[in-house]
């Protein structure tokens, strides 16, 4: 029975071969687009497609080296696309035929490279996307499928994936990702993808190759539901803190927000330590965080005319909840404990936010307002500055956590009575007094002198730390210590 499916392919094979050669010798025509569609409909079945013989291949390699060149002159000469409507439908058959015999078959994947398909079908995408038609889908359809036949070449073949890479980087990848159709897109991510190593990564970090890891980019931000862009970013680009910094130096305001929420994302998605993010990120935006934190306070003054101020503050903000998260239970960011001036710079925003928030009416101050919490409002829809003085909170307590020289420090800058100045319930800042509680408590952990200052800030009995008292929290000399407590209810 073997023995007649052999001779069997042994037969198709001799007349796929010598149809296709026949295509070379003639005028193009329908039949020679019926050939090519047998072929690709036969080459679905995985015994045929590892019986198909090296000179079938090489005959294909002809008739797509014609058409090749074919649509060069037109393209060149500004040919009618409608004279060249048979040779894109030839094109895109041929593009299947080789899609179809590289599935899960790393013979053909080596046979089509060293015969030089790459090449050839890599010269024709650079043509179809250069080509301004009305009748856009007689061209996507010979781009798609060619797109698609040099991932699945790449699966799994390095030096596939290495010549992918060397003919189409960086200008060609660029070009498709600007194409105006969706499945062109996601097919040239998933190549973009399937290439990528860590010495790729590195590439695309210098200037003169930076506008394609920033096009990537883009694509996360204006179409979230291209998967492919999503895991290039998460899995490639957020790993490379050259790739990073490259990046958000090249960003607008908008594009480093979404950059910020990549990041975050993958914070909150992996559950074990090890997340991949390299500590020389978290460091980049820590610096990032301290170099740009004032332009938050333009909020409050009405300078923030422009969208673009808008955007750089809410950069601002997006930097201090992904600050927030990396030192919070992950244990390999919290050297930025010890990141210089970092805890300084938090301190010092919080004391000029509340400050401004004092002064006078304006989005830093504290506010009663919770019927936006009621019904269908969502409080993130009222103002940019949702949580932001909370979470600055937040951040103080984190880098004080089990480390005297911060727990000093905030003392010695006059944060602790700031952190209790804002144990108020605030509509504007939802759970402000709970991480005030928890930053006063990390501040007061095994430090004699933090808790000496607050028993005597109770013992003057100012407003600032009444507020704590309300909230059912008091001061308990323990064994030498002082402890922040509840407040039993019949007390």
């Amino acid at each position: 029975m073997t023995g007649k499916i052999m001779a069997a392919s042994t037969d198709n094979n001799l007349n796929i071969s010598a149809s296709i050669a026949g295509i070379l010798n003639e005028r193009h025509c329908s039949e020679h687009l019926q050939v090519l569609k047998t072929f690709t409909a036969a080459l679905r079945d995985e015994e045929y497609r590892d019986a198909v013989e090296k000179e079938v291949f090489s005959n294909l390699l002809r008739v797509l080296t014609r058409l090749c060149e074919e649509l060069q002159t037109a393209n060149r000469d500004g040919d009618d696309l409608q004279s060249s409507t048979l040779q894109l439908q030839l094109t895109a058959e041929c593009f299947r035929v080789q899609r179809n015999s590289c599935v899960q078959s790393e013979r053909n994947q080596t046979l089509l490279r060293e015969l030089g398909f790459i090449d050839v079908s890599i010269k024709i995408l650079s043509v179809l996307q250069a080509i301004h038609s009305e009748s856009k889908d007689a061209i996507f359809e010979p781009l798609r499928c060619g797109i698609q036949f040099l991932g699945n070449l790449a699966v799994g073949n390095q030096l596939c994936k290495d010549d992918v890479w060397q003919l189409s980087f960086p200008d060609l990848l660029l070009k498709l990702l600007s194409v105006d159709d969706e499945k062109v897109l996601n097919y040239t991510s998933m190549v973009l993808h399937t290439c990528l190593d860590e010495t790729k990564v590195e590439d695309l970090s210098k200037p003169q190759y930076i506008q394609l890891a920033l096009r990537v980019m883009e694509l996360c931000r204006i179409q979230p539901d291209l998967d492919w862009t999503v895991l290039i970013a998460t899995q490639h680009f957020l790993m490379s803190s050259a790739l990073v910094e490259s990046m958000y130096s090249g960003m607008s305001h908008h594009e480093r927000v979404t950059l910020l929420e990549l990041l975050f994302a993958q914070l909150r998605e992996e559950d074990s330590d090890e997340c991949g993010i390299p500590p020389s990120v978290a460091r980049f935006l820590a610096s990032s965080f301290q170099k740009g934190c004032g332009a938050v306070l333009t909020l409050a003054t009405g300078s923030a005319s422009s969208d673009e101020v808008l955007q750089e503050a809410l950069t601002v903000i997006s930097l201090l909840d992904l600050l927030c998260e990396l030192t919070s239970d992950h244990k390999q960011f919290m050297f930025l404990q010890n990141h210089p001036d970092l805890l300084v710079t938090t301190v010092e925003l919080l004391e000029q936010v509340h400050a401004i928030g004092k002064a006078s009416k304006n989005i830093f101050s504290t506010a009663q307002n919770f019927s936006s919490f009621s019904g269908d409002g969502d409080p993130s829809s009222h103002s940019p500055v949702i949580s932001f003085k909370a979470h600055l909170i937040r951040l103080i307590g984190n880098l004080c956590h089990s480390n005297p020289n911060n727990q000093n420090k905030v003392r010695e800058l006059e944060g602790i009575p700031l952190i209790l100045d804002n144990c108020n319930i605030d509509s504007n800042n939802p759970f402000i007094n709970q991480w005030a509680i928890f930053a006063i408590r990390n501040l007061l952990e095994h430090n004699r002198q933090n808790q000496e200052l607050v028993a005597a800030l109770e013992q003057r009995g100012p407003a600032d730390y009444s507020a704590l008292r309300e909230l059912g929290f008091l001061v308990e000399e323990r064994d030498g210590s002082l402890l922040l407590k509840p407040v039993s209810k019949d007390s």
